[in-house]
């Protein structure tokens, strides 16, 4: 998403210069390629402005002259108005009853494609369409009928977009000021691969002949042609290169993020890395055959990347400080007598507002079978709680209006578990070890007791399924309270074991008193040998130094 875009086609001189620029990543698992046969896609919604909560549009029937405003999503500014459906379907976040669910990433490509007299934005795209198709195929269908119609006004978008048989990633971008319609081409990802994108055009070459797995605007290279953007033949044509071309920002802070993912399931990925440095010109592939089959929680870790284990970890440079940081402070880029230096961009980020693993079970009755696993801010220190797409009703504290960004809400999971990290970022090598078990215990909980609940509302299901759908609400909204209640208990913890400082002593579970009814004198963790090395190092001669 972009609060503030970074185009791809901006200077490396911009790039150290940006303060603020937002950023999603996805992935996308296609059924045969996870270990129990679901579709799965995640989505960061990454933001230093954009506020955690669960969207939801109930079910509903229209008029038939009834209108609908559309507002753009990252700034609410009105953009005009379009014809309403007679039927609208019930949508929480980013997936719908029908096991449908639609996620992006913006990599803005040229700006003088974009249309600032278009009505249709990326956000309201995703939230119409997830209110009118059932299908992935579907959705791509409504999503470019859409800004033909009422013409298209955001920048270049990868937006994923599955059901629970099919994951695609459909790639667009306006036509400039004026035009209606969009250039974009969808491909499907084969049911034994994975893929991902993260704020750049990744579709190279169109299999154009390929009708089953691949759609595209008839357009898409005659438009390039016309403006200068390709020459040469159909099947040299790539959308990448045509509208959205690499540069260093969007190699390091961008591609990396997919290699990161990639390099877990396919050891040839260590090849892409002179790519991802800017050394070698070979793209990466849009998509991989995994080596070993992906879980939900696979693809919640996924989400929680910091490089680890690469030349790119975050823990391991002089900026992640003597608790091992693995996070930087905006700006990403600085510099220092003249030398430009740039902080990596993870996958797993202290600006994220909530993150979510949509997953896709073909093997159950669609009000059952899509579940939305939802985390609001950073997925590192987030815990992952499973919502029915078909639920009526929201939690109350994921609820729009519980709290904002200006004002705190000890009600608000988006307040808990931001109070939290903010904690957890100042002495991360010792409080993540805190955060870890509760973290695990919640997600493994939730996975464990899912079986049982499934099994429950398919039987209330093949009853009345109004009565599965309000079971499932009530399962979903209780444990989202109880986790978030979970999360502040740990917060208390964590104020209390590491305050001013100090560790307190612990045993079997509890802080250890004095004998005499008095907290025993703390531990004073101090720093590694490693950091006070580099202190030392810094500071001979100094006032430091003892004579």
């Amino acid at each position: 998403m972009k609060r503030i875009l970074m185009m791809c086609s901006v200077a490396i001189a911009t790039l150290f210069a940006t303060n603020q620029a937002s950023a999603c990543t996805g992935f996308l698992v296609g059924k045969k390629a996870s270990t129990d046969g679901s579709v799965m896609i995640s989505y960061a919604a990454d933001s230093h402005t954009l506020y955690g909560e669960m969207y939801h549009w109930p079910a509903a029937t229209w008029p038939a002259d009834a209108m609908l405003k559309i507002n753009e999503w990252d700034t609410r500014k009105p953009l005009g108005e379009i014809k309403q459906v007679a039927q609208t379907y019930n949508v929480v976040g980013n997936m719908n009853e029908h096991q449908l669910a639609i996620t992006e990433s913006t990599f803005g490509g040229r700006p003088e494609l974009v249309d600032p007299t278009g009505i249709m934005d990326y956000g309201s795209l995703i939230y119409v369409t997830l209110q009118r198709a059932k299908t992935a195929r579907e959705a791509i269908a409504i999503m470019t009928d859409l800004v033909k119609q009422y013409g298209y006004y955001s920048g270049g978008e990868s937006f994923s977009i599955a059901d629970k048989n099919e994951a695609w990633i459909m790639e667009m971008v306006g036509k400039g000021k004026g035009n209606k319609g969009a250039l974009w081409v969808a491909i499907r990802i084969p049911d034994d691969c994975i893929s991902a994108h993260a704020n750049q055009s990744r579709i190279q070459q169109i299999p154009f002949d390929d009708k089953e797995n691949c759609m595209y605007s008839p357009d898409v290279v005659s438009y390039a042609r016309e403006k200068g953007f390709f020459k040469g033949k159909d099947a040299d044509f790539s959308f990448q290169a045509a509208y959205c071309p690499y540069d260093f920002g969007s190699l390091r802070a961008c591609e990396a993020r997919v290699w990161s993912f990639f390099r877990k399931y396919d050891k040839n990925m260590e090849q892409y890395l002179s790519f991802i440095r800017g050394e070698s010109k070979q793209p990466m592939p849009l998509y991989i055959k995994p080596d070993r089959k992906l879980s939900v929680q696979d693809v919640q870790d996924g989400m929680r990347d910091h490089f680890e284990g690469t030349p790119f970890c975050m823990a391991n440079d002089p900026g992640a400080g003597p608790y091992k940081v693995p996070y930087r402070w905006r700006p990403m880029g600085f510099e220092v007598d003249g030398k430009k230096y740039i902080n990596e961009r993870a996958i797993a980020t202290q600006q994220s507002a909530f993150v979510i693993v949509p997953q896709m079970r073909n093997w159950l009755p669609d009000a059952i079978g899509g579940v939305l696993w939802f985390a609001v801010d950073d997925a590192n220190t987030a815990v992952y709680t499973p919502m029915y797409a078909s639920m009526t009703a929201v939690p109350e504290c994921y609820r729009v209006g519980n709290g904002d960004m200006h004002n705190f809400s000890w009600t608000s999971a988006f307040w808990i578990y931001n109070w939290v990290a903010n904690m957890a970022y100042h002495k991360y090598s010792l409080m993540i070890e805190d955060i870890r078990p509760v973290q695990k215990e919640l997600e493994q909980g939730f996975k464990d007791m899912l079986p049982a609940i499934d099994d429950a509302a398919q039987k209330l299901y093949a009853k009345n399924p109004a009565e599965a759908v309000n079971f499932m609400t009530w399962y979903s909204c209780t444990e989202a309270e109880r986790a978030t209640a979970r999360w502040k208990k740990l917060g208390e913890y964590l104020m209390v074991k590491y305050v001013d400082g100090n560790m307190k002593k612990e045993k079997d579970g509890k802080f250890v008193e004095n004998g005499f009814g008095l907290s025993a004198g703390p531990d004073f963790p101090g720093y590694s040998e490693e950091y006070y090395r580099s202190i030392a190092k810094s500071a001979a001669g100094s006032n430091l130094e003892v004579k």
